[in-house]
């Protein structure tokens, strides 16, 4: 991808103990952050790096991430994160990239606790998300309606990204079957005409990522 270098972040850790110090910089290609909490982070380089990042992450270390505009900023998971690990085989390149996949704890109970993580803010995204996460009785031309009112309550808060356009939308399911309500009671929202199975558009993570990437190059 042209270049792709460009929307890279670089995530560095540096340990000191009595005998040694040890520095590790690996690039970022996906990252959701709020504050100094990470909630998702995806790094590459080799199998020693990765596995030290991987052990690092475990005894809950700090790390400094630099965004693609230079920008730094200190960084942890805290507690019960969980990572991936996996290879990626590159044309001309006779061993695999290490690739790590780190989620926060907040990130693995997504919509549980009233805080629903998306990777941008389009409507019908956000929408369908919702509706999956906090088990809602709704249908697909509501998303206008509901989210005008999660909108207009600033539940909505843009968070840090690399790689993506992250937002964060505070809401519980009482609160939301609350909106939904007050919309059927004004007839701001109607229920759908003809009966049966309710279709929902598909969305995917890479077709998201593939939309999302132009807009940052």
């Amino acid at each position: 991808m042209e270049n792709a270098h460009l929307r890279l972040g670089l995530l560095e850790y540096v340990r000191f103990t009595e005998k040694a110090s040890t520095r590790i910089r690996l690039r970022v290609d996906r990252y959701i952050g709020e504050d100094r909490q990470v909630h998702l982070l995806s790094v590459f380089g080799n199998d020693s790096d990765v596995g030290a990042i991987t052990a690092a992450i475990h005894e809950k270390a700090t790390f400094t991430i630099t965004f693609p505009n230079g920008t730094e900023k200190e960084i942890e998971f805290g507690e019960h994160a969980s990572c991936y690990k996996g290879a990626v085989s590159l044309p001309g390149r006779k061993q695999p990239v290490r690739h790590l996949v780190a989620v926060s704890q907040h990130l693995h109970a997504n919509g549980s606790t009233g805080q629903t993580f998306l990777l941008r803010h389009q409507r019908e995204e956000a929408w369908s998300t919702l509706v999956s996460f906090l088990g809602l009785p709704a249908c697909p031309t509501w998303a206008d309606h509901v989210l005008g009112c999660v909108e207009k309550k600033k539940r909505v808060e843009e968070i840090d990204g690399i790689g993506c356009q992250p937002v964060l939308i505070s809401a519980t399911t009482e609160e939301m079957l609350e909106w939904i309500g007050e919309g059927l009671r004004s007839q701001g929202l109607d229920f759908p005409v003809a009966s049966g199975a309710i279709r929902w558009p598909d969305f995917s993570v890479p077709d998201v990522l593939r939309s999302i990437l132009p807009l940052l190059a």
